[in-house]
């Protein structure tokens, strides 16, 4: 018998005990994760019907090693921080961070867990709410200069702006209309970010959201803060949609940046590179490494996830099985009640781990999320990629802080 012919054989036995622990589960409630302990399996041993009959082939992600410092201690400062992919993205250019200002305790754990050096201003030591104007004036005053000759990154809360958020809702629902600046806290936090710039004259400010932000009221309140900073004297580039995918990242994601300066410096978009396929961060399992517990699926799931093709999408759970050889579908937040749910490895028929979905956003495998499941999840689907940021921070150094 051949190797091929040994190794089909193998593989027809492990789907037939698979099948087998399966419907023992179904008739015992469903609890599949007790079978497979009995039987000494993991639920990373289970296979799709066609697992492994795709395989990433191509180039290697583009990594935040591969990226040069370029500048020396230009300091930061972040507001809207997250679980810090954007701070990590400049950092790695040679930005420093001089203080982050993040609102939720948890993310503000994984901060100080990840970046003990960095002054983070948020629960329990502050609340690092950007619409206390006074109180975010107070603690940076002594931290900084005005004008600063620094960078100011930010990101206002994204979910009033978000076209996924909104999908979540029935379309005869009040909420199903993308209510944008109508939303009573993070609607407003765009003009609370701006009042910020117009009082401490950064050198450089940058505005991040999701591209529904540049179409909500036909680009009104967009152009609206553009216009406030513009007549502050600020040059403003076009606002940008970048595709994470388009720059090494192994995700479709896109994500809008508004760029301003008080140069005349042009600003120039960095140049695409080819996709990348999720196969090249998903094939080796993080094993041992930090956030990757795996979710204990019900066997009616696998069961189903198991008969699903490549890129194709299991209607019941809302979950769509990976195409190792594209990058993946956007890695998602979920709600604020809730993680959300992570897309199907492409070869082990069950959802995605933090740890799998920090690699399709390009976070070290060192970075480490706190707090619930759910909220890890939250985090690591709120943040820009870090190599998306770095790329954008290389482009930012050249423009306006590298000096021949």
């Amino acid at each position: 018998m051949t190797v091929a012919q040994l190794k089909t054989q193998s593989l027809d036995r492990g789907a037939t005990r698979q099948q087998a622990l399966i419907q023992a589960a179904l008739q015992n409630g469903g609890d599949l994760a007790t079978a497979l302990e009995d039987a000494r399996w993991s639920y990373d041993d289970l296979t799709y019907a066609n697992s492994h009959e795709k395989v990433w082939s191509g180039g290697k992600p583009t990594r935040l090693a591969d990226f040069k410092k370029l500048v020396d201690q230009v300091p930061l400062v972040s507001f809207f921080t997250g679980c810090g992919g954007m701070d990590l993205g400049f950092e790695k250019i040679g930005f420093e961070n001089v203080a982050a200002f993040e609102y939720n305790e948890i993310f503000c754990k994984t901060l100080r867990k990840n970046r003990p050096s960095w002054k983070v201003f948020g629960p329990p030591f502050g609340n690092g709410d950007v619409s206390k104007f006074d109180e975010v004036v107070e603690a940076l005053e002594p931290l900084i200069q005005t004008p600063f000759e620094g960078i100011f990154v930010g990101g206002p809360p994204c979910q009033p702006f978000s076209i996924a958020a909104n999908q979540r809702f029935s379309r005869s629902g009040e909420n199903f209309k993308r209510v944008g600046f109508a939303h009573e806290k993070n609607g407003n936090l765009l003009f609370d970010y701006v009042n910020l710039v117009l009082h401490f004259k950064p050198k450089v400010f940058i505005v991040e959201n999701v591209p529904g932000l540049r179409d909500l009221d036909g680009g009104e309140q967009l152009a609206s803060a553009i216009q406030l900073l513009s007549e502050a004297g600020y040059t403003i580039n076009e606002p940008t949609v970048l595709n994470a995918a388009d720059y090494g990242v192994p995700q479709f994601r896109e994500r809008l940046f508004v760029v301003g300066s008080r140069t005349n410096a042009k600003f120039e978009i960095p140049p695409t590179k080819d996709h990348v396929g999720c196969g090249s961060v998903l094939s080796a399992l993080p094993i041992g490494l930090p956030n990757h517990e795996t979710r204990s699926h019900k066997a009616g799931s696998i069961e189903r996830y198991a008969r699903l093709d490549y890129g194709q999408r299991d209607q019941l759970g809302r979950v769509d099985r990976l195409d190792p050889t594209l990058p993946s579908k956007t890695v998602i937040a979920g709600g604020t009640n809730g993680g959300g749910r992570s897309h199907l490895h492409p070869e082990i028929p069950r959802t995605l781990s933090v740890r799998e979905c920090a690699r399709l956003q390009t976070f070290p495998d060192d970075y480490v999320f706190l707090g619930p499941t759910a909220r890890q999840f939250t985090q690591v689907g709120n943040a820009v990629p870090p190599v998306l940021a770095a790329t954008l921070a290389q482009a930012l150094a050249e423009c306006y802080f590298v000096t021949d």
